[in-house]
């Protein structure tokens, strides 16, 4: 086999090949995770690995595209501004999570001691009649006797 003969690919697999190569790059694959790999542009036309490395100037286009790109996919850069703006609402939410439950928790306190202040004065008071006086009610006519 003379050298000419290894950089040959058909038509069909070149063609195959260059749509895999600009899904990828642009970030919308169909058959792999989308990332920057030779495996997975080879996956991605549906081509064997040795099929893959014989087509030399699809492979020279593909590693200047994805040196170009700095490895990074559309989609992978779409992901990371995703990812960190959804860390900046956690974040947010945690912040105001946190600030509601020292809110709850002062509430929480106050309601406590007005409760105890009440009870304390109603014991006072209770002290000072020095007896109990039993109420009964009678459900049908809703009157106290």
């Amino acid at each position: 086999m003379t050298a000419a003969n290894d950089d040959v690919v058909s038509p069909r697999t070149e063609k195959a090949l260059r749509e895999a190569m600009k899904r990828l790059l642009d970030g919308n694959p169909k058959h792999t995770d989308g990332r920057l790999s030779k495996a997975n542009l080879g996956r991605e036309a549906g081509v064997s690995h040795a099929t893959l490395f014989r087509a030399k100037n699809i492979l020279t286009e593909w590693d200047d595209a994805v040196t170009a790109l700095g490895k990074r996919t559309r989609q992978q850069t779409r992901h990371a501004n995703e990812t960190n703006s959804l860390r900046g609402s956690l974040t947010k939410k945690t912040d105001e999570c946190a600030e509601l439950r020292r809110r709850l928790e002062a509430a929480a306190a106050t309601v406590i001691a007005t409760l105890h202040h009440e009870n304390t004065a109603l014991r006072a008071q209770l002290n000072r009649q020095g007896t109990v006086v039993a109420i009964s009610h009678h459900r049908s006519t809703g009157v106290s006797t």
